[in-house]
């Protein structure tokens, strides 16, 4: 099930999305769900267009982990080792956007880059996972872009700045629940600017497994229903600019579409 967060007409809902295809919003609509999609909950059976509605972030999270060159290629273009653990830190809720809002350019950088992942949400509060529990506390996946002033993140070091800034963490279209750890494991991941490709991978590259990064993370951590970890970019990051259109594509899941724009 694919399931959205949406506003229309001052209201805000989650529905879940009914129609062929991941991509296309024409002809797609949204039942909405009665309660939270966390819980249990039902379908209301009230329909409204996808091209009716705004859609929102698809969660929204009390914290977004991040994990950092998770693919070798990735590590190695920009002449970084593999790490021996992985590389966690923090982008804050106020970074997260939804498909269709706007990248503000940051004003503090001259050297923006895209970075296509796949974006795991939690669906249950949980700490100490182990892997063979892992797919309990996993509610779906979704598209994200862990937009990065990379000129930012050399200087600086430590990456707060570099990763978090406002609009620096788009998510969405939606959360596919339909898609199990196994299937996750293997899944093209694309990034295009323009129409142009830029990035093109599969999770199968990922260095370290959902499994692992779950486990490793909830050793230190509790994670709550609608957290999100980014499992990392493969290789062909690259820069962004002012009136660019990135997308990240990622199979069985959709599309995510942001315009690059001057932080005003």
């Amino acid at each position: 099930m694919r399931i959205a967060r949406f506003s229309i007409d001052g209201n805000v809902a989650f529905g879940a999305v009914e129609g062929d295809g991941t991509g296309d919003p024409a002809g797609l609509v949204l039942d909405i769900i009665k309660g939270i999609p966390y819980a249990d909950f039902e379908l209301s059976g009230t329909k409204v267009p996808l091209s009716k509605v705004r859609l929102l972030p698809p969660v929204l999270p009390n914290k977004v982990v991040a994990i950092g060159r998770n693919y070798a290629e990735h590590a190695a273009e920009l002449g970084n080792e593999v790490p021996e653990v992985p590389v966690a830190f923090f982008k804050p809720t106020t970074s997260v956007i939804g498909s269709g809002d706007a990248i503000e350019y940051p004003s503090f950088s001259q050297e923006l880059h895209h970075e296509a992942e796949l974006a795991v949400v939690i669906g249950r509060m949980c700490r100490d996972v182990p892997r063979e529990r892992v797919k309990d506390v996993v509610f779906g996946f979704t598209c994200a872009n862990d937009v990065t002033a990379r000129d930012v993140q050399k200087r600086e070091k430590q990456w707060a700045r570099a990763k978090g800034f406002d609009t620096s963490c788009p998510l969405g279209p939606w959360v596919e629940t339909g898609i199990d750890l196994a299937a996750a494991h293997d899944l093209t991941i694309q990034c295009t600017v323009n129409g142009q490709q830029r990035q093109l991978g599969r999770t199968s590259d990922m260095i370290r497994s959902i499994e692992d990064l779950v486990v490793h993370l909830t050793e230190a951590m509790t994670l709550l229903p609608g957290d999100v970890i980014l499992t990392g970019t493969p290789a062909g990051v690259g820069p962004l600019n002012v009136g660019d259109e990135v997308a990240v594509t990622i199979e069985g899941i959709g599309t995510l579409t942001n315009k690059v724009i001057k932080r005003g």
